[in-house]
This record gives C-alpha cells, sequence and structure tokens, in this order.
C-alpha cells in the first residue's frame, strides 16, 4: 500500500519525519531507563507510551495543518505575536519554573506544560514572513519596512532572553537570515549586527563581572566558565555526552548505553550522544544528512514557491528547525556550552514536538500549493 496517495507536499520531507520519529522512539526507550528508576519504578512503559502518543499526535497535526492553505497563516500570525508578547510576560512572572528559568505554563485539565517561547518562535517567523512579502516594494525603506520589522523582534525576542538566551539568539538569527534574504537594506543589516554584536558583548561583560545584576546571570557565567575552563568535574555533562560518544566508535547495540545512567538530559538535550553510543558514529552522518536535506528540501521549496510569503515561510521555518538541530549537536560534541535545545523531531518532548510538526506542516502546505500548480502534478519539487 503507497501510503503517499493519501498525503501531499514533499515526499522527501514526509520520509525524513518518518525516519526521525521512528529513530526518536526506539532511542528514548532506551534512554529514560534512569528517569525511569528515579520517578516511576522503572516504569519505563508509561514513558514510551506518552512519547508515542505525543509523537503520533505531532504527526497527525502535521498532517492537518498541510491541509490548509499556508496564506491563511498570514493573519493569523498578527494575532499570535500580539499573543506572544503578553504569554512570555506572563510566563517571565508566573510561569512553571526548572533550573532557575520560569519557562512553561500548565495546559489547563491536562499534566501537559508548553513552553511559551516555542509558540513566539513559530509566531514570529510567520509574522516576518508575512511582513517581508506585503513590504517587499517599499523593502529598503526605513520607516515602511525597517522598523515595522525590527520592532516585533526586539519585543518578542527580549522576552525570551531573560529565561532562554538560546532560543532567543536562534530566533534573532533566523529574522537577520530572513530579512537578508527579503533583500532589506543592506546598511540596515549591518547596523542591526552591529547592534547584535554589541549587545552580546555587553552582555557577557555583565555576565562575567556583575552576574547578579541580570536575571539567570550566575547560571550564565557558571556555563560559560565551565566551558572555557575545560574542566571535567565542572562539564560533567560535556564530558559524560563525549564518552557516550566515544564508545560509539564501537556501537553499544540499542538498548545498550551505558551513559544514559549519568547523563541528566539523556533522552532530551543530550540524546544525540545516545544515538551515537548505541548506533555507532554512522549514525551521526545520516541524522546530519537528513537534516541537511530538510534544508535543501526547504530552500528548494522556496525557489519554486510564486508567493514571496511562501517562499519566505519555508526558508524562515526550516533554516530554525535545522539552525536548532546543528545547535544541539555542536553541543553533544562539546562545540558550544550547554543551550537546554532539544534535538527536533528526536528528543523526548512534549508540545515542543507539536510546534515542530506544526512548522513542518506549513512548509508542506506550501509544498502542496507548489504541486497544485504544476500540470498533472508531474515533476512536483524534485
Amino acid at each position: 500500500m503507497n501510503l503517499f496517495k493519501y498525503i501531499k507536499g514533499d515526499k522527501v520531507i514526509w520520509t525524513i519525519v518518518l525516519l526521525l520519529s521512528l529513530l526518536s522512539v526506539l532511542v528514548v526507550y532506551s534512554s529514560v531507563v534512569a528517569l525511569a528508576y528515579r520517578y516511576k519504578g522503572g516504569d519505563t512503559a508509561s514513558y514510551l507510551i506518552k512519547h508515542v502518543f505525543i509523537i503520533s499526535t505531532g504527526i497527525l497535526l502535521m498532517y492537518l495543518i498541510h491541509k490548509i492553505k499556508y496564506v491563511y497563516f498570514s493573519r493569523i500570525s498578527q494575532i499570535a505575536v500580539i499573543l506572544a508578547a503578553p504569554l512570555l510576560l506572563y510566563t517571565l512572572i508566573n510561569g512553571i519554573s526548572a533550573g532557575e528559568a520560569n519557562r512553561w505554563l500548565a495546559i489547563p485539565g491536562t499534566s501537559l506544560t508548553f513552553q511559551t517561547s516555542d509558540f513566539a518562535k513559530l509566531a514570529l517567523i510567520v509574522y516576518v514572513a508575512r511582513m517581508l512579502s506585503i513590504k517587499k516594494d517599499v523593502i529598503k525603506d526605513f520607516k515602511q519596512a525597517f522598523l515595522p520589522i525590527i520592532i516585533p523582534i526586539a519585543i518578542i525576542c527580549g522576552l525570551i532572553l531573560p529565561a532562554n538566551f538560546s532560543t532567543a539568539a536562534i530566533l534573532f538569527v533566523t529574522c537577520f537570515v530572513l530579512m537578508f534574504i527579503g533583500r532589506m537594506n543592506a546598511k540596515y543589516l549591518l547596523l542591526l549586527l552591529a547592534s547584535g554584536l554589541l549587545f552580546g558583548a555587553i552582555l557577557i561583560a555583565l555576565i562575567l563581572k556583575f552576574p547578579n545584576t541580570i536575571p539567570r546571570g550566575t547560571t550564565w557565567k557558571a556555563r560559560i566558565e565551565n566551558f572555557t575552563s575545560g574542566d571535567s568535574e565542572s562539564n560533567f555533562q560535556a564530558e559524560q555526552a563525549k564518552i557516550a560518544i566515544a564508545k560509539g566508535v564501537v556501537p553499544q547495540g540499542p538498548g545498550n548505553s551505558i551513559s544514559r545512567n549519568f547523563l541528566p538530559q539523556a533522552s532530551s538535550d543530550f540524546i544525540f550522544a545516545i544515538v551515537i553510543e548505541e548506533w555507532g558514529l554512522l549514525s551521526a552522518i545520516l541524522i546530519v544528512f537528513l537534516y541537511l536535506i530538510l534544508l535543501y528540501r526547504g530552500i528548494r521549496i522556496a525557489g519554486k514557491s510564486e508567493r514571496t510569503f511562501g517562499s519566505m515561510l519555508a526558508i524562515g521555518l526550516t533554516f530554525s528547525l535545522v539552525f536548532q538541530a546543528i545547535i544541539n549537536m555542536c553541543v553533544a560534541v562539546g562545540l558550544f556550552p550547554v543551550t537546554g535545545q532539544p534535538l527536533p523531531l528526536i528528543s523526548m518532548g512534549g508540545t515542543s514536538i507539536w510546534f515542530t510538526s506544526i512548522s513542518l506542516g506549513i512548509i508542506l502546505s506550501v509544498s502542496k500549493e507548489i504541486e497544485e500548480n504544476v500540470k498533472g502534478g508531474v515533476d512536483e519539487i524534485a
């Protein structure tokens, strides 16, 4: 039976999603052993059932979203961005805390929580794509184009920053890339880049010299100092991830990870290390290859879309997902300090998987319209 006859959009992206989702179920089931013994009396099945449910509903959500014409998300993004700001502010004040940061809000009537920054990130990317398409005829103008786009970016990123620096940075870079592709005036982009670098330098200086003056300053300072010192004791998670990766030279086999018992975030932030330990270095190459294919397909969809909004959506959402994946993998191999970014489609998560699914559904919606515009559906996007 050909499952692809029931779905539309880029079949390569669908294949990547299904492959990574299957890998996610296998690796998460293996990596939650320590969590299960700590909180569930060794019951790994409950984690598996919950994760399969979230993955399955995520794929269903992606399917439903890809059926919707992506142009409708243009209007929705206006409302979403307006809602995102107070949601982020409320989360900072009254959210559920973890690691000295208020990042989550409880979903009433369920045991689930959602990270408001995930909602805000999606809303802002779609909104920036909308504004770039609307302002394309005056895109070089400071007042008519640059200010209306940069103000929401500054507000949303600024509200995400106190609780989640890495997400704010990824979102800012994504928006910058979108503005660059959208032909924003180069001198305004250079000004924005210089301002961002200056702000980053000042922030790092404050973190290192006066960490108590800013929220989570002491946590950020510890991460920077631990990363630069290279001390094994203070870089426990990173060192355990490296040990897991080293063991992957001779794959331990599915379910046979040892490092999962020592890595505090084995099923989420450092799941890439567990994949390598159990499945070998070739699995890492395959995962990187799949993410690069996803980026390539997103670029292809952007290039073939007849609407500027569709092009900006495809490249913005694809870049955001792949960039996040690269950050996660770089942390696992010790190239970046610990950030707390999950590996999209693989890490165990709750609503973060659903927001990833929504993003992919929107990308597939863009590709579906391209298919419909090709006579007879021949050649699609290949």
